[in-house]
């Protein structure tokens, strides 16, 4: 459960048939209007922005398998802040939820979206989980938590490979190696088999 690389706007121009592009031609220009007004809260459940409406329906009119790209760019355009960042997250399916943890690190938000990756750590979705060890959480997440991130990966079967700066946090880190190692002997205790990854993240643990 890998992360596929976010399209650009002009490769996803490259891939979309003429309908869609101009479709997301329409969701982009309502998101760039929105971005130049300050970000608030609709004033009741029926007053949702239009761009908010073309960031659920992406995967309707773009292809489910371009959903997150489309998804982020409309973010990025509308200069999306916490609190829409976290509305769209509460109210949103597991892809639009994905979409908003892919997105975090090309939003100037520094650490204040911790709390949408602690949220998705804490689900057993696997695409969540996913998404939430990327590289906002790499650059965010203080090294407790980030430690049971690993650790979630290899509960729910996530790649390790999915988690980003793997290598570079790791590296040194004693109490990750010795987490990794109480997980492996509780496993081999319950005649049970230790993943190849936790033996690759324990390497990675190395000075």
């Amino acid at each position: 459960m890998t992360r596929t690389p976010l399209l650009t706007r002009k490769e996803l121009d490259a891939l979309l048939g003429g309908v869609a592009r101009a479709w997301l031609d329409e969701a982009l220009a309502e998101a760039a209007h929105a971005g130049t007004h300050p970000d608030t809260a609709p004033f009741d459940g029926y007053a949702v922005p239009p761009w908010e409406l073309r960031y659920a329906a992406a995967g309707r009119h773009c292809g489910l398998e371009h959903g997150d790209s489309v998804r982020a760019l409309l973010l990025v355009e509308a200069r999306a802040q916490l609190p829409t960042l976290t509305r769209l997250y509460d109210q949103g399916t597991a892809a639009e939820r994905r979409a908003v943890l892919r997105t975090l690190p090309a939003l100037d938000l520094g650490a204040t979206a911790l709390p949408l990756v602690e949220d998705a750590l804490r689900t057993n979705d696997t695409t969540l989980v996913a998404a939430a060890v990327g590289p906002y959480a790499a650059a965010h997440l203080g090294p407790h938590a980030w430690r049971h991130a690993v650790l979630k990966c290899l509960f729910t079967g996530v790649p390790v490979a999915a988690v980003d700066g793997l290598a570079r946090r790791a590296r040194g880190d004693a109490e990750l190696a010795r987490m990794l190692g109480d997980y492996a002997a509780e496993r081999t205790a319950a005649g049970r088999t230790v993943p190849a990854d936790l033996h690759h993240a324990l390497e990675a643990t190395r000075p």
